[in-house]
């Protein structure tokens, strides 16, 4: 990326989460579930009662579709919250080992795939025979937020790249996108639990990049964002080398 970037970094120099309030974590967490997932719920049920028994015209066709989209959006955050809460369930027992980067992201990139292609965004793979020091579960739980945050905000005919590359004793992964980047005024907010970065757009619960945040935190790693709004942007999460 050309042009003008703003870089935040949180870390372990600036961790917020203690350990030991793994319970507030998880309210947090429901509390968002009571916040974000009502909207779609009641979209559902008012075009469920709508309908009726049969789709018989056009109209109709309109109005299901409205809850399929919906029953999509809850789907999602759905599956969000339970990678998180699961994500909690290593806290206590974080076991750091030697964690091989190509298989990691082939994975994350096959399970993005289907997403993917229905967005008209193309998602490739840097090859590396790199490894990092991490956990392994909580590691490919960042690599997939920040993937299918990626592709979220990415438009038809734009591309999400992940990769990797030497940062002195650490190795720095990377996932770049093409999409709508973020406004200088919105990087300081984008780790908070309720944040999404362009609601007029984009629907989903504002989860992924807090617990990347949490993750990142419990690890010891950094993350890194660098953007430029209408260009894209660059995640970099830094962890030590094996």
């Amino acid at each position: 990326m050309s042009g003008l970037l703003t870089a935040i970094t949180t870390g372990n120099n600036h961790a917020s989460f203690n350990l030991r309030r793994t319970s507030d974590f998880q309210a947090t967490l429901l509390a968002m579930a009571g916040h974000d997932l009502r909207q779609p719920l009641q979209v559902i049920q008012s075009a469920y009662e709508w309908l009726g028994d049969r789709i018989a015209s056009n109209s109709d066709k309109a109005q299901w579709e409205r809850g399929e989209r919906a029953i999509g959006r809850l789907a999602e955050q759905l599956d969000r919250l339970v990678g998180a809460l699961r994500l909690v369930e290593q806290i206590d027992t974080i076991e750091i080992s030697r964690v091989p980067l190509c298989p990691l992201f082939q994975r994350i990139a096959a399970e993005n795939e289907l997403f993917a292609r229905e967005k008209g965004v193309d998602i490739r793979v840097c090859a590396t025979h790199c490894n990092v020091m991490s956990n392994p579960v909580l590691l490919e739980g960042i690599m997939r937020n920040l993937v299918r945050n990626a592709v979220k905000y990415t438009g038809r005919g734009g591309s999400v790249l992940i990769g990797c590359r030497s940062a002195g004793h650490e190795m720095r992964l990377d996932v770049y996108d093409t999409g709508i980047g973020i406004a200088p005024h919105q990087l300081p907010k984008i780790f908070d639990a309720f944040e999404r970065l362009d609601t007029t757009h984009v629907d989903g619960l504002g989860i992924g990049l807090f617990v990347v945040r949490r993750a990142v935190d419990l690890l010891g790693h950094r993350v890194e964002v660098r953007s430029e709004v209408g260009r894209g942007s660059r995640f970099s999460v830094f962890a030590q080398t094996s």
